[in-house]
């Protein structure tokens, strides 16, 4: 592709105030126009608009956009001289997985450097907090190192805990990564100095699908995430919490019916892994190996422990000729609330309630009787 259709195509993806959703239906429709309707006629035929069925607002933004062109040439010709790689979302050389996973919400174009012959390869990406735990961090290592040894591309949103830790023991192992930035692709001068080597090795290819100038952002770093799950055929998840990147990445994917494995947490960790493996993910061990039965001991583990809590419920009651469920509460010295003890013991056949006035009292129904019989 030259220079010039590069420089539309550029001009296009810049443009702001529009969605990139509605920038590739434009495209589209001027694919499966007759004729098709170029990338240059796009911006030069501007009577061609209405019959994309563009709106007024959206061609005041083609028209400042266009005042864009001169410079956005500038931009391409620079970037092409430093090595860069500018691939449209019809380019043969764009990621055909990203485009199966988001869509029409795929960039429009990506910026890259490195070897692009990965974008063919089976890849996984590694997820998880920032601040992940050393567990985390350790299955980390473990997943990286046998993606490189199953000669799978790994890749890597380039932020700390989690995915540079995916990025950097890939890498260790002989591996290979794709980057993909939460910032312009010429702002990333020295992680280029930092990984020339495996760049230069064609293990590694940068990517960005932002403005090549713009310098990190929160909301980069959030846009970013959908791209990095959408370069990935498999998702394995250290570490997430109940909220944020990691966590509605995830939900995202479940709900379209993606294959995402989680790491099952130990009975003291503070993350949201369970609630995940809950949702649909698939639980796997600290090497990345799926639990099949987990969600059978789960269920186990649970009724044991409201066996457990039910006895200790009995031997309280047998002791009491009458208690309130605030008073059950307090000698258990669990952290329930009044209304989930009070559910609790209505699913329990051995207890019996008796009202008095406005308060509720609990009792065994065997001792009840007996107490009958003892007058």
């Amino acid at each position: 592709m030259n220079i010039q259709e590069l420089t539309y195509w550029v001009t296009l993806a810049l443009m702001p105030k529009m969605w990139t959703r509605r920038k590739n239906e434009i495209y589209v429709k001027c694919f499966s126009h007759t004729p098709k309707i170029s990338i240059i006629e796009l911006f030069e035929n501007q009577s061609c608009w209405s019959e994309l069925g563009m709106t007024d607002t959206e061609t005041k933004i083609f028209k400042s956009a266009y005042s864009q062109l001169a410079n956005n040439s500038f931009l391409v010709e620079n970037m092409l001289s430093q090595g860069y790689e500018i691939f449209p979302i019809h380019s043969d050389d764009y990621p055909k997985i990203l485009k199966d996973h988001l869509g029409m919400g795929s960039p429009t174009v990506i910026f890259t450097k490195g070897n692009k012959e990965l974008f063919l390869e089976p890849s996984i990406a590694i997820v998880g907090s920032r601040n992940a735990d050393e567990i985390s961090l350790n299955f980390t290592k473990k997943v990286a190192k046998k993606a490189s040894s199953d000669n799978k591309v790994v890749v890597s949103g380039f932020a700390k805990g989690v995915d540079r830790q995916a990025l950097d023991s890939t890498l260790e192992a002989g591996g290979k990564s794709v980057i993909v930035l939460p910032q312009g692709i010429m702002t990333f001068a020295s992680g280029f100095k930092q990984y020339y080597k495996y760049i230069a090795q064609g293990r590694v290819i940068v990517m960005s699908p932002f403005a090549p100038k713009a310098p990190w952002s929160v909301e980069f770093a959030m846009a970013r995430n959908p791209i990095i799950y959408g370069m990935a055929s498999e998702i394995y998840v250290a570490q997430s919490d109940n909220k944020g990147g990691t966590w509605s990445g995830v939900i995202d994917g479940l709900k379209k019916k993606r294959t995402i494995y989680v790491r099952c947490p130990g009975e003291n960790e503070k993350n949201a892994n369970l609630q995940l493996i809950d949702k649909g993910a698939i639980a796997v061990d600290i090497n990345g190996c799926q639990i099949e039965n987990l969600m059978d001991e789960k269920k186990q583990k649970q009724q044991e422990e409201k066996e457990n809590l039910d006895e200790r419920i009995i031997s309280i009651l047998s002791k009491e000729e009458e208690i309130t469920s605030k008073n059950i509460i307090l000698k258990l010295k669990i952290d329930w609330s009044d209304a989930e003890m009070k559910k609790h013991l209505e699913t329990m056949p051995q207890v019996q309630k008796n009202k008095k006035s406005s308060r509720v009292f609990y009792c065994l129904k065997d001792k009840r009787t007996n107490d009958l019989f003892s007058y």
